[in-house]
């Protein structure tokens, strides 16, 4: 798969400084950041998912191995009635509607409660905002020769949590030509993610991954549930 193609094509994003082409270096672990997500097995994530009805917050695990995302939404003003857990997969979605919600998911799925349904490609920022998330693994790297070449960019240097981290901007879309720029990655020294930002359809605040927010718990299967393949 061409490296371009791999990344994430939104709208927006954000970022202080720059922009400037990539160094060699920058390059480098750019190409490897969504790989370092699949060496890694699994990380802790915490997506804000921006919304007119309330915002929405989902704390939990993604397995960059097995594809599949586990947590606990938490809405604000109407978002408030989509509080309960959530499972997903690049295809469908498993909730379990909770009035009081835990502030982390258990480790072990409830056996009874849940409710299935396809993931939605277009018209939900939740659905888009889990899909993201997922893609954020791949189990090669990318071609760090093209990312300059179609507009990967240096934005500038901030602090996630204290880490150290430059702030790039991905490549545009070989399909969607004058996109570079629309998604934005914290990455740090050694190539990890620590946050991304990308535009969701016409939500005037972009979608906000944070990693390492909590510690991670590896993600076990819904019971009753069939896997995705």
């Amino acid at each position: 798969m061409a490296a371009v193609a791999a990344f994430l094509i939104a709208d927006g994003g954000s970022g202080d400084g720059g922009p400037r082409p990539l160094t060699a270096d920058e390059a480098s672990r750019l190409a490897i950041t969504r790989f370092r997500n699949y060496q890694a097995k699994g990380r802790a994530v915490t997506i804000t998912v921006p919304g007119t009805a309330g915002e929405l917050t989902v704390t939990g695990s993604v397995d960059y191995r097995r594809k599949v995302g586990y947590g606990v939404v938490h809405g604000m003003g109407r978002g408030e009635s989509s509080d309960g857990l959530i499972r997903w997969t690049p295809t469908s979605v498993h909730v379990r509607p909770m009035t009081d919600a835990p502030a982390h998911a258990p480790a072990s799925p409830p056996r009874s409660g849940w409710y299935d349904r396809p993931l939605l490609s277009s018209g939900s920022a939740l659905d888009t905002s889990l899909s993201i998330a997922l893609r954020l693994g791949a189990d090669r790297p990318d071609n760090a020769e093209l990312l300059p070449q179609n507009g990967a960019a240096w934005w500038g240097r901030e602090q996630v949590d204290g880490r150290r981290t430059d702030v790039m901007a991905g490549p545009s879309s070989p399909h969607r030509s004058g996109t570079a720029g629309n998604v934005r990655y914290w990455i740090g020294s050694d190539g990890t993610m620590y946050r991304v930002r990308a535009r969701v359809g016409s939500q005037p605040e972009p979608v906000v991954i944070e990693f390492d927010t909590h510690t991670y718990v590896p993600v076990e299967p819904v019971p009753g549930a069939t896997p995705s393949r």
